[in-house]
């Protein structure tokens, strides 16, 4: 969380953290029978590293950069990264690799998504999965929701689509889910990936940015930057109703 605020703030932005994400390790590690292991976040990668466990033969595969480059830092060889950062980018780059009658290990946390044990299960691979941490929404989030529904917060930066139904939540606990949409409506709403991105639509909350690249510096930077284009049009339409 001091990254993403650091980096806002280089930005140019005023950020407002509220994380909505706690975690908590379960203490798993990834077997040492697999084939392929699959890590789908930094946060799992760190987690079993510092549980000492290592790859060992296995291919390695980061579902993203910030993943891959965590892996590195730990020590290991990073074997395959998808060009798109997502589940079913994952399984794309499987397929294409090959791995049927393999067995495939993903390890990653309690609210991982079936696209990628399902598509890898289609491809013939035998899929097990580790849980390496448990994703619940820390107590007292939401100042985020609440300056939403004030109508006081220009941006709205999503990582993932349980960071978007934490967000609803704490708005439903304070009673100002409809005053919290609305303010999202009428702020720029970023979101890390089109799977986020249509989490986010599917609940109510209109997505204007979702940058290339799936990380938290691109959409940090795609944000600020429609927030600072929205500000620029509102100041042409002032100036030409000053002329008129």
């Amino acid at each position: 969380m001091d990254e993403a605020v650091d980096l806002l703030a280089s930005l140019g932005a005023r950020p407002v953290p509220d994380p909505m994400l706690a975690v908590e390790p379960t203490g798993a590690v990834p077997g040492d029978d697999a084939a392929v292991v699959v890590l789908t976040s930094k946060t799992g990668v760190e987690l079993a590293a510092s549980a000492g466990w290592e790859p060992g033969d296995a291919e390695l595969v980061a579902i993203g950069p910030s993943t891959a480059a965590a892996a590195r830092e730990a020590g290991w060889t990073v074997d395959l990264v998808p060009e798109e950062y997502t589940s079913a980018g994952l399984v794309a780059a499987l397929r294409e690799r090959g791995v049927a009658g393999e067995r495939v290990e993903v390890a990653r946390s309690d609210h991982g998504s079936d696209v990628l044990l399902d598509g890898l299960r289609d491809a013939g691979a035998t899929v097990s999965e580790t849980v390496l941490y448990r994703l619940t929404r820390p107590p007292g989030a939401g100042e985020s929701a609440e300056l939403a529904a004030a109508g006081e917060i220009d941006a709205l930066a999503f990582t993932s689509s349980l960071t978007v139904d934490n967000f609803l939540a704490a708005a439903d606990e304070r009673g100002i889910r409809e005053a919290a949409l609305a303010g999202a409506t009428d702020a720029v709403v970023g979101a890390i990936g089109p799977p986020t991105a249509e989490t986010a639509a599917d609940l109510g909350i209109d997505v204007d940015v979702v940058p290339d690249a799936a990380d938290f510096a691109a959409l940090a930077r795609d944000v600020v930057e429609a927030v600072e284009d929205r500000a620029g049009d509102a100041a042409g339409i002032a100036g030409d109703a000053e002329d008129d």
